[in-house]
This record gives C-alpha cells, structure tokens and sequence, in this order.
C-alpha cells in the first residue's frame, strides 16, 4: 500500500472515507451528508479544497458499502457512534460541515466533542437546515407510505427521479430515506446548548423547506462568532453554487482561495 494510503491510528473505515489523503494536514473538514445521502456526496470536495486541508466523509449505516447493516433512526446514538470515529483524528484542528440533515448532526457532534474531549472546532458550518429550536415544518413524512415519501424527497430535489421509478434500486434507498427521516422529524434538541465555536448558516434562497429566518436562527446556538449567507437556488443550492460555497468555507477557514 502506498503510504499515502495509510490511514492514521484508530481511523474507522466504515464510519469515515478519505478520499484525497493529506499526509501533515494544516486542518481536517469533517463532513456529514443529507437524509438519504452518502459519504460520496463530498468525493468532489476533497480534491477542490486547498491541498493543506483533509476532507473526511462520515458515512452512516444502510448505504453503499454498509448496505447490509441496519440504519440508526435516532439522533442521540448516531451523534455519539459519529463523536468515537472522529476522536482518533483531533490531533489536527477541525472543522465541520453538515448540509440539511447532516448539519444537525454536525451540531450534536460538536457538542459532544466540546464536552467529551474537550475539542473545540474551528468553525461549524449548518447548511439547508432551520435552527433546531424553530418549529419543524414536518413531523409525519417518515410515517408515509413508500410512494408518498418518495413523491415528498423528489419534490424536494433529493432523489433522482430515475432511483424513484426503478422498482430494483427502490428497496435499496427506501429504508435509509425512512430511517434518515425519522431520526430528524423527531429529534429534538436539549434547550441552551451553545457550541463554543464560529458558526455558519448557508441557505438556498429558493429552499421550500428551510425559510431565510429559520436559517438565520442557528445563531442562538454558539457562543462564538457567527455568520449566515444566503446562496441562489433550492434546498440542494450546493451542486449548482459549489464553486462559491467552497471559496466561502475556504476563507473563513484562513485558507488560501480554491
């Protein structure tokens, strides 16, 4: 194996994929995907990043290559399964960036590296998500049936319509979609938990989901320095503007523009 492969002590190969390894990183961009999503989803990061920062993907259970084990449908053990893969790698500074599902998570993770093992990230990025303390604007879509919870991730821009009308490629996304759902219609955040880092709130100012207000809501979560961008397009704003969405990330990390 290529030492460039090797993969640092501890390192947790299904939890986390590397895809463009960094022998010495000047900082580590833990990643966390959407309902429904996977570790791939940030394959095109990794390598339009600055050289000096490793992107990690977290890949949750009942996708892809952990297809065969069973989805986590509940916020508290998915957050602290995620918090052990990580701490193996705070030798480095971090960062952490979630989009819509994956930036709750990213903030429950926060909240237990901060108090676990004391690791404070050097910025926490929230995307196409409302602040957890706002009212949800849906409870019910993970208690559906399968054609009316697809029908709901497709208006939403989440599937590829070619996935929802293959009756093969159904019975492998449905479960995750459902599971993913489930744990963030009923998660529900303890009150007055800041995280003690700068954060960012992105949104896309055509999110049917996610108004600018509810977005810009996060701020009552951290205690640091905090920031809030708006971007054109929907709830999936980042494959149209990624270009703009890294250059953004890059420079509030005091990276050296992508």
């Amino acid at each position: 194996m290529s030492p460039a492969l090797i993969h640092p002590p501890g390192f947790d190969g299904a939890w986390l994929k590397r895809y463009r390894p960094v022998t010495a990183p000047r900082l580590r961009l833990f990643c966390l995907p959407y309902a429904g999503g996977t570790a791939g989803a940030f394959h095109g990061w990794a390598h339009a990043l600055p050289a000096d920062v490793e992107l990690i993907a977290v890949q949750y259970p009942g996708r892809q290559d952990r297809l065969e084990e069973p989805c986590v449908a509940e916020m508290d053990p998915l957050a602290d399964r995620i918090t052990e893969a990580l701490a193996p790698l705070l030798d480095r500074p971090f960062a952490l960036f979630g989009h819509s599902m994956g930036a709750a998570v990213a903030y429950e993770v926060a909240l237990r590296l901060q108090t676990r093992h004391r690791a404070r990230p050097r910025h926490l990025f929230v995307s196409g998500h409302p602040s957890p303390l706002r009212p949800r604007s849906h409870t019910d879509v993970h208690l559906r049936d399968e054609d009316a919870m697809l029908e709901w991730f497709g208006e939403l821009g989440a599937m590829d319509p070619a996935v929802l009308a293959d009756p093969e490629l159904r019975p492998l996304v449905v479960p995750s979609l459902r599971a993913d759902l489930r744990l963030i219609e009923t998660y529900r955040p303890a009150a007055g938990r800041p995280v003690n880092a700068p954060m960012t709130s992105y949104v896309g100012d055509a999110d049917p989901g996610v108004p600018p207000d509810d977005a810009a809501a996060w701020k009552e979560l951290t205690s640091g320095e905090f920031s809030f961008r708006v971007f054109p397009g929907g709830h999936f704003y980042l494959s149209d503007q990624e270009t703009e969405v890294l250059a953004d990330l890059t420079e509030r990390l005091g990276g050296a523009p992508v």
